[in-house]
């Protein structure tokens, strides 16, 4: 008796759909972001863009870069300062950081292109997080080059006296790390009509929990490329309840 196997082949689905003149044209093309998932998964794959455009009524497909994602969206801003919409796509990866996948499209000569990809910009900055005498993490960033100087007091003396002698010295030499990108947000600082984005990155001190704030970056367009036009880091309060 032959097994028969069931192709696991889902057909496309309709995810969202947003409307916006993303070529300035003058017309609203139609963008509907489209995947496959299984009907018992959340995961999405074969992620794509869908644009018909509404004056020539022509349909173009674009395939996402990480084409596999949890709970996809697609947001529709000028981020290039164009006077025209450019389509951001974004899904959350499932990993354990929270790390998402994040691509942004512009329509240059007509012709739509990807001109960001997080993974990609992530690789980009480069980070340095090391425990140093008493009671501090320091921060270092390659691009731009800055340094942030996080009070690990507020931990408490259980967790300190795992790390310190008493005096205030280290034990042991401790590095943390700087977590891919888990937040892209399109946010219009200048109330420009232009968005920047706020990169979120988590910094992560002896283990993943081991949370010491994050990397807060936003990134503007330079006619190019997207750059970091402020860094910050934002630390965690100490509980006084």
């Amino acid at each position: 008796m032959t097994n028969h196997i069931h192709p696991s082949h889902s057909s496309p689905q309709v995810i969202q759909t947003k409307f916006g003149d993303i070529n300035g044209d003058g017309f609203f093309e139609t963008i509907f972001l489209m995947g496959t998932k299984q009907p018992d998964s959340p995961l999405w794959q074969n992620l794509t863009l869908v644009i018909f455009y509404g004056q020539t009524q022509q349909m173009e497909q674009i395939p996402l870069k990480q084409g596999l994602g949890y709970n996809p969206t697609i947001f529709l801003g000028d981020f290039t300062g164009n006077h025209i919409e450019d389509i951001m796509a974004i899904s959350d990866t499932g990993g354990s950081g929270g790390i998402i996948n994040g691509e942004i499209f512009s329509s240059v000569s007509n012709q739509v292109r990807s001109i960001f990809d997080a993974e990609s910009f992530s690789n980009k900055l480069q980070y340095t997080v090391n425990y140093a005498d008493n009671y501090k993490a320091i921060v270092q960033s390659r691009n731009p080059a800055k340094k942030y100087t996080i009070d690990l007091q507020y931990k408490g003396a259980e967790y300190l006296a795992e790390i310190y002698n008493p005096d205030g010295t280290l034990k042991q030499p401790i590095e943390g790390w700087v977590d891919p990108i888990s937040g892209l947000y399109p946010v219009d600082y200048n109330r420009d009509g232009v968005y920047e984005i706020l990169a979120y990155q988590a910094i992560a001190g002896r283990y993943h929990a081991d949370g010491l704030g994050y990397v807060e970056n936003i990134l503007t367009w330079n006619g190019h490329e997207f750059i970091v036009e402020r860094q910050t880091v934002g630390i965690f309060g100490e509980d006084l309840s």
